[in-house]
């Protein structure tokens, strides 16, 4: 006579071991796609990320990022096709949809019926006649008290995200949004350095053209600024390249 009590321990067993490799196998993933992306430019990231997440979430078929510009602005970047595009651009023109509530709100947004969704009426509308999707994913893209944007994923069959896909989605946004921070830090703090050298080349100049001293020579500096309307770092480099101050206000 079967032992029932073995056989569902033996079942359960085997349910546990399946969900433990698929644990192993998905923490091998997203250390894989960490080292993936370490040290690329912001753009390359973000093209990576998008990837990582249409390869790594179930039931993803394309996606895209968007990037906050200021308070109330987003670019959508690196879509995997024309549909993030286009869905993007309908969230432009509404001024309303998930992928804006999730970076501004702090929040993830799973729409499993973009037919079905009430949260917004003209977006979805739109979004499932003129472009087909019928299923979106939102993840805010946060780091400590910086706000970096959201991670888009779309589908074009609803009802094909779940909690696994809500799951594995947060941890690949957690890890972009760490890359991506640094990244952009990075490229800031070398813009920053290449600011003050080029700026300290141009001072030097002035000083031994003019044996003034750095204060003078900066003032020289901040005044053709102001006078030409135009960037100090901008005069600077046209002094340092041409050796020639600029005067004249900047066109174009």
């Amino acid at each position: 006579m079967p032992n029932r009590r073995h056989d569902s321990w033996g079942q359960e067993s085997e349910h546990y071991r399946g969900e433990a490799e698929g644990e192993d196998l998905l923490a091998m993933e997203l250390a894989e796609l960490a080292r993936d992306l370490q040290d690329q430019s912001p753009q390359d990231l973000l093209g990576a990320i998008v990837r990582a997440a249409v390869q790594l979430i179930p039931g993803v078929e394309d996606g895209s990022i968007s990037i906050l510009l200021g308070r109330k602005t987003v670019t959508s970047q690196v879509p995997t096709s024309d549909l993030p595009s286009r869905v993007d651009a309908i969230q432009m023109e509404e001024n309303e949809g998930p992928c804006l509530s999730a970076a501004f709100n702090h929040r993830t947004v799973r729409i499993p019926d973009m037919q079905n969704e009430q949260r917004w009426p003209r977006f979805s509308r739109r979004a499932a006649a003129e472009t087909g999707v019928r299923g979106m994913l939102a993840f805010q893209l946060f780091v400590e008290d910086e706000n970096l944007g959201a991670l888009n994923l779309y589908a074009k069959e609803p009802h094909v995200f779940d909690d696994d896909s809500e799951h594995i989605g947060l941890l690949v946004a957690a890890h972009a949004a760490v890359a991506f921070a640094e990244s952009r830090r990075t490229v800031q703090l070398n813009e920053a350095i290449m600011t003050r050298d080029v700026i300290g080349q141009a001072k030097g100049i002035l000083m031994e053209r003019h044996k003034i001293t750095s204060q003078q020579a900066f003032l020289l500096l901040t005044t053709a600024s102001n006078r030409t309307n135009t960037r100090l770092t901008e005069v600077a480099e046209h002094l340092v390249t041409s050796g020639e101050m600029r005067i004249n206000p900047s066109r174009g």
